[in-house]
Formats: structure tokens, C-alpha cells, sequence
């Protein structure tokens, strides 16, 4: 996307956001940053603050001059489960399996925090259990073992440079892709006002109905997001593949929750009745698997054009990674980042060892973009159009490889991070509440993570 319009916000250092920015919303306002506070936290190998910073000033530039965030409030944001406390409990962030492991030629990383991905794992490796693990992938190339675990349906990405990575199809489809891919179309009917309220003392959202097909963290935390600000958000989930309760948890607050096995046509109906109903919908599978439901992105525009449909995915939606699993961590290793945060630039090296960011930065941008998006694609009913965003993790590195490095001059620094305490069905919580004041005021959630699968298909 070339946007010919002005770019209406000022932004930290991300082009692609700037140019969403001013797509979705080119009367935004133009006088100053959203935000106040630090600008350097981590002070890393890549300006991950950046992303935190242009993300919320994105985010917030959709909502008007009534929004605004400090950047120590937004950071914590992009470390929220770390934060969380579930009745005194810190969660599990990764599986014992999920991590970097050495090849004969470098180093692979693999995600099994879902029990069928690292039964996955296992079969691709031929291993009855994790202790052959290690020695399996000594005797195989990284791309090799890559390649024999995602054949198998399992999680895995040979450490790549960037320069790697970008020489590959899929690296050279992705850096094609816009930040934010939005296609415009025209909804049938008559115009109706703009959804988004301007009033400091009422949520801008309320009364919008958001249907949440995602999954990890990505999708689920823009529609956390869009709850914050008053939205009624359905998430659903499939019952054989249920969500890490952890991360239910820490991404659930506001919303409602439904169990719904769609392969059941009187089930599929009551979600194409929601869709009727709803404003948006968040699509975060993997590409292609929700199509035998009607609920590929094409067929959902055509039957309901009214809809802002958000669709992301791990790796793009143009190269030949398209429909291959993926997360944040994957990508960072396939990328580049974990060269960029590694004991050296040569993956191959004895003495190199390699990293990641400091948070799930590719999934907090995400997620932040996607709920900036949805609002800036709702103000357009009262121009009679609605649209299609396309947004992937990969496209995230991309524009995080891309910024300028921190200056030397920027240090580590740390901030006190605001918790707030509720009851919940899972026991005591304590949690970040989001980065947003609206009319000077830091939200907070309307409602704590509801029990999985406690609300049916009806919206409030």
C-alpha cells in the first residue's frame, strides 16, 4: 500500500504504520505523539520500542485526541502473561520442548507448547519420547530439520540471517507485502454514522460486536483490545484443540467465550447468524484451514460485505509459507532476529549461540495493528465502504529489521508496571490493565476472563 494521502500522525520510525495511519484515517490529528515517557527500555540489538510506540500511536490515532498512553504502560502491555498471576502462580510461557536445539550445521528452534505439535515433533523425528531428541537433531542439517518436522505438521525454523532469509521465495513474497494490505470494496445499502464514539466519559466501542476466531496471542490480544474499549467480544474455539488455559487467561479479559465444534451444521449456522449481526471479525488460523466452514476471507466479504475482516496469519499471505504453521518465536529464528540478538553473525559457528526479543514483540505489534485497523476501517461506514486487512508475524519482523538500530546512546531501563487484582472463575488474578487512558482515565477491563465455553452464540 502507497498511500497518497498525508501522513496524518506522527510516528517513532515505522513507514508502514504511518501509511495505514493515513489511509484508514487521514483527519487524525497531526499536532503531536499520543504518548509520553521513555523512549529506550530495552535498548536491544533492534528498536523493539519503536514497534511498541508506533503500534499504540497507530492504535490510538484511530480513536482520536480523546486516546492517548505512556510508553511504560504500553511495554507492559507487550509483556502481559509474564506479569500475570493466576491465585499467586507465574504461567508457563514456553514448553520444556520449545526452544533452540543444535543441528550439524547451525541451529533449528521448535514450538511445543500445544500437546499436538510436540506429538507432531515426535513423529516427524521418529522418536518415542523427548531423550533422542537432541542427538536426532545433531545428526540433520537445520534445513533439514525444519523441513522433516513441518512435513509432519510440527513447529520448527531453521536460524537464518536476514540476508538468508529475504534471498528465499517466501522471504521475497513477504518484503513485497505492505504492513497493513487493506482492499477497499463498497457495502451495499444505506450509509450508517460512524461506530466509533468521541465522547471522554463513554467507551468509543460500545456497542460494537466483534466475532474473534484467533488463537496464541496475536489475534486474541486485538481482540482483548476492542473489549477494552467496549466491544462485545465472542471468541471461539474448537473443542479437540483447546487453547492453553494460561493463555486464555491472559488474553480473555472483557470478552465471552464459546466452544463451538463447526464440522456441526446447526453449529455453523448459529456462528453465520452472529457474522450476520457483527461488525468485524478477527480470522488468525493458519491460511486455508477455516475454508470448509464458509469462513475463508473471500467467502465471507462476498456473503457479508458490511463486515471489516481482519485476517492474519505466521507467514504472509502471497509466498509459499502462506499455509505453513508458524509464531512469534519461529519467526524471529527464520527472519533474522535471533542473528541480530546472537553471540555473533554466523549461525554455523561452534561459538555462536542464538536469541530473541526481549517480549513477543511480532505478536503485540500484531495484535495492536489488527485492532487499530478494525477501527479505522469501521469510521469508513459513513463513506458507504468497508475492507479487508491483511497482516502477518513475518511482515512484522520485516518492519522491525528495517528501522534504524538504537543509537548508543540508548539505555536499559526499568519502570514500576501498574497491576490491578480481580476474581475470576480461575481464582485470584493479577494483571496489567491496558495502555490506554481515554478522557484522561486508564481503562480497565469490563470483565475478567470468563470460564471457556460459558457464553453461547448471542450477542449482548
Amino acid at each position: 500500500m502507497q498511500s497518497t494521502e498525508p501522513v496524518a500522525v506522527p510516528f517513532v520510525a515505522s513507514l508502514g504504520m504511518a501509511e495505514a495511519a493515513a489511509a484508514l484515517y487521514p483527519d487524525s490529528r497531526t499536532d503531536s505523539f499520543s504518548w509520553e515517557g521513555p523512549r529506550w527500555w530495552w535498548a536491544g540489538a533492534l528498536d523493539v520500542e519503536a514497534l511498541v510506540l508506533d503500534s499504540y500511536q497507530f492504535l490510538s490515532s484511530m480513536l482520536g485526541p480523546n486516546a492517548a498512553f505512556t510508553s511504560s504502560d504500553a511495554a507492559a502491555t507487550f509483556n502481559s502473561l509474564a506479569h500475570l498471576r493466576i491465585d499467586g502462580r507465574t504461567p508457563q510461557s514456553f514448553a520444556p520442548l520449545s526452544g533452540f536445539r543444535r543441528t550439524n550445521d547451525g541451529w533449528v528452534r521448535l514450538h511445543a507448547n500445544y500437546p499436538h505439535h510436540e506429538r507432531a515433533l515426535m513423529r516427524g523425528l521418529r522418536l518415542r519420547d523427548a531423550r533422542g531428541l537432541d542427538a536426532t537433531l545433531s545428526s540433520l542439517s537445520a534445513q533439514e530439520a525444519e523441513t522433516t518436522i513441518t512435513q509432519a505438521g510440527g513447529i520448527a525454523a531453521a536460524v537464518r540471517r536476514r540476508e538468508e532469509f529475504l534471498a528465499t521465495p517466501a522471504g521475497g513474497a513477504l518484503a513485497a507485502e505492505p504492513l497493513v494490505n487493506l482492499q477497499w470494496h463498497d457495502t451495499p445499502g444505506p450509509r450508517r454514522a460512524s461506530p466509533v464514539g468521541s465522547d471522554p466519559t463513554s467507551l468509543p466501542l460500545a456497542g460494537l460486536r466483534i466475532v474473534d476466531l484467533t488463537r496464541v496471542i496475536a489475534g486474541p490480544c486485538a481482540g482483548r483490545i476492542l473489549a477494552s474499549l467496549g466491544a462485545d467480544v465472542l471468541r471461539i474455539d474448537p473443542p479437540d484443540f483447546p487453547e492453553l488455559l494460561d493463555a486464555h487467561i491472559d488474553t480473555s479479559f472483557g470478552k465471552r467465550s464459546v466452544v463451538a465444534d463447526l464440522s456441526a451444521s446447526d453449529v455453523a449456522q448459529q456462528l453465520h447468524a452472529a457474522l450476520d449481526q457483527a461488525d468485524a471479525v478477527l480470522l488468525g488460523y493458519r491460511t486455508g484451514s477455516l475454508d470448509r466452514f464458509g469462513l475463508a476471507s473471500d467467502e465471507l466479504l462476498e456473503r457479508y460485505p458490511h463486515l471489516a475482516v481482519l485476517e492474519l496469519n505466521a507467514w504472509g499471505h502471497s509466498g509459499p509459507r502462506r499455509s505453513i504453521r508458524g509464531f512469534d518465536s519461529i519467526v524471529q529464528a527464520a527472519t533474522g532476529i535471533s542473528v541480530a540478538y546472537g553471540t555473533g553473525d554466523d549461525p554455523a559457528a561452534p561459538d555462536f549461540t542464538p536469541g530473541a526479543l526481549p517480549v513477543q514483540a511480532l505478536d503485540h505489534a500484531t495484535g495492536v495493528m489488527v485492532a487499530a485497523t478494525a477501527i479505522g476501517i469501521l469510521r469508513h461506514r459513513v463513506d458507504g465502504r468497508s475492507a479487508r486487512a491483511r497482516f502477518s508475524l513475518a511482515r512484522t519482523a520485516h518492519e522491525l529489521l528495517s528501522l534504524p538500530t538504537p543509537p548508543a546512546s540508548a539505555t536499559q531501563r526499568q519502570s514500576a508496571v501498574e497491576l490491578r487484582d480481580t476474581d475470576s472463575a480461575f481464582g485470584a488474578l493479577r494483571y496489567v490493565p491496558p495502555a490506554l487512558r481515554w478522557g484522561g482515565r486508564r481503562l480497565n477491563y469490563l470483565t475478567p476472563p470468563p470460564p471457556v465455553g460459558s457464553s453461547a452464540f448471542t450477542w449482548r
